[in-house]
This record gives C-alpha cells, sequence and structure tokens, in this order.
C-alpha cells in the first residue's frame, strides 16, 4: 500500500510504501498506545461517575430515608421500654395479688367462714348466652385478638374486684364478730380471787334457809379490782338496798351486767367502758360477809345465770 503525498515545492510528488518495515511498525505503535489511550480514559470516567468523592453530598432521598429510619429505631426501643416497665410493675401486681389471697384465706380460716364462699384461690363464677357471643362476634372484626399482654390484665383486674367484694364482706363479718365479743359478756369480774357461791338455790347467808341467789359471788382481798366483762356504758352508779355500792353497765342486744358489795367505784353513770376496764375495788358494803362482788347477769330484763358467760372466755 503506497501514500501519495503531493507539495508544492518544486511541483514534485512523492509517495510512501506502508509495507515496508521502517514505516509498518511505527503506525501499529501510534494505533495501539491511542487505543490503550482511549480504554484507561474510559475507565476512569466510569470509575469517577460510580463513586461519590470523599465529602460529596449524600442524594437528597437518602438524608430522608435515614432520619426515617433513626426515628423507627427511636420508637421502638421506646415502646421497648415501656413495655419492660409495664411487664415489671404487672409481675408486682401479681405478687400483691397472691399476697391478698393468702391473707383473705388466713383470714376466712381464722374467723372460722365456709372456705369454698370465700375461695381466693379461684376466679369469680361468670357467664353469658350464646346470643352475647354471637353479638360480640359480628361486632368485632374476625381477624381481631386480643394481646395476651391486655388479656392478662383484664384477669387481674377481675381477679381485683373479685378479691375487694370477698374482703369487704370478710371485713363486715369479723367486724360483727368482734363487736358481738366485746359487747357480749364473758369472763370473770376479778383479776384475782375465787368462786365463794353459784347461782340459784343455796342457803341463805344471814337466815340460814333455802333461798335463791340471782348471781355469782367472787371473793377475793379487800380493794381487789373489779373489772367489765363487755365493753358498754355505765347506767347506774350508787348504792342500792342489799346490793350496797353498785355499778351496773348495758351493753346493748339486751344484755346488762351488775357489779356489787363494792368498797368504792371507778366509774361515772354515762360513761363508756371497755372489756376488762377496771370499773370498782372489791368490798363488802350492803348485805354481804365479806370482801366478795356479786355479778349478775341479766338478758331483756330477765336475770340469767351467769356460769356460762363466765366458761365463754
Amino acid at each position: 500500500m503506497n501514500i501519495m503525498l503531493f507539495t508544492n515545492r518544486r511541483g514534485r510528488a512523492a509517495s510512501i510504501a506502508l509495507g515496508r518495515p521502517q514505516f509498518l511498525l511505527p503506525l501499529l505503535t501510534g494505533l495501539l498506545f491511542l487505543c490503550g489511550a482511549l480504554l484507561y480514559g474510559g475507565y476512569r470516567l466510569g470509575v469517577a461517575q460510580a463513586e461519590t468523592p470523599v465529602g460529596a453530598a449524600p442524594p437528597p432521598w437518602q438524608a430522608e430515608l435515614d432520619q426515617q429510619q433513626a426515628a423507627i429505631e427511636m420508637a421502638r426501643q421506646d415502646a421497648d421500654a415501656h413495655l419492660n416497665a409495664l411487664a415489671l410493675r404487672l409481675g408486682q401486681m401479681q405478687a400483691q395479688l397472691l399476697r391478698v389471697d393468702a391473707l383473705g384465706t388466713r383470714l376466712a380460716r381464722m374467723a372460722e367462714l365456709d372456705v369454698a364462699e370465700f375461695d381466693f384461690d379461684s376466679l369469680p363464677g361468670q357467664g353469658g348466652s350464646e346470643e352475647e357471643v354471637q353479638e360480640l362476634a359480628e361486632a368485632v372484626p374476625a381477624n381481631t385478638e386480643l394481646p395476651d399482654f391486655l388479656r392478662t390484665l383484664e384477669d387481674l383486674q377481675l381477679q381485683l374486684s373479685d378479691r375487694q367484694r370477698k374482703l369487704t364482706v370478710l371485713e363486715g363479718l369479723v367486724m360483727d364478730r368482734n363487736l358481738k365479743a366485746q359487747t357480749e359478756p364473758s369472763g370473770r369480774p376479778i383479776e384475782q380471787g375465787w368462786l365463794s357461791s353459784h347461782f340459784g338455790k343455796r342457803t341463805d347467808p344471814f337466815t340460814g334457809k333455802p333461798a335463791i341467789h340471782y348471781g355469782i359471788d367472787f371473793a377475793g382481798k379487800e380493794g381487789a379490782n373489779v373489772v367489765a366483762v363487755a365493753a358498754g356504758v355505765v347506767t347506774y352508779v350508787g348504792h342500792r338496798g342489799g346490793y350496797g355500792n353498785l355499778v351496773e353497765l348495758s351493753h346493748g342486744n339486751g344484755y346488762v351486767t351488775r357489779y356489787a358489795h363494792n368498797r368504792d367505784h371507778l366509774v361515772s353513770a354515762g360513761e363508756r367502758v371497755e372489756k376488762g376496764q377496771v370499773i370498782a375495788r372489791m368490798g363488802s358494803s350492803g348485805r354481804s360477809t365479806g370482801p366478795h362482788v356479786h355479778f349478775e347477769v341479766l338478758r331483756n330484763n330477765k336475770v340469767v345465770n351467769p356460769g356460762k358467760y363466765i366458761a365463754a372466755r
């Protein structure tokens, strides 16, 4: 292959034969260099477009996406913290409920109540018609399920309501029993001494003839304490015939007690006294042969044998 060259110099034409070795080798070398330069330039351009330079600003959508992901992560951590706190509180409430159950069971047994009626180990009985279930199923979507956590809270609330009802009834029963125990006569009217005369028929110590004794006598030392056998109100304090110095207490429910032959009194009419309170000092006033207290119990204005009340302590 020949290349013809025309020049203005001297009007002559010249030619170059490409087939000669001295021209072919430089030409091929130049072409290879040009192709290598083009390939390297394309490679660098692709790398520059594919990689983001250090310090370059990210695309706008990337910043918004990162912000939303950070907000979601923060909300998840916040929700986890609240759930953990609620779970801890739920465990504490369940532990308190167990203690309430143990206390209620012990109180029911101490009060000798029906354990089946005050069963603190089971949920209260409940029920309903099938129509109610059907109405609820129609009102609530089929794919709606109550989470276990909320179901546990509802069960706990139900148990607490049941325990409140039972403890309220139990409290009323115990209070009534305690009130009855405080106001119903029981025990002896002295702290120290001995029984010297029974209730009923006996030989009169002054006449030696058969007589009816309407109380029980407790003998002891002069000045020994005379105590109330039940809580009540003082209805009489003073001297009354053969009783000598007498204290009379009203306890409600038709009960009245009398303490006679006292040396002196420590209470006044209208005063409220407690069970076991010292109300007088033992003496021998009135129709008496020595220091003692004559103890009577009246029920609905009728004298009854104090023996069963003394034994009831």
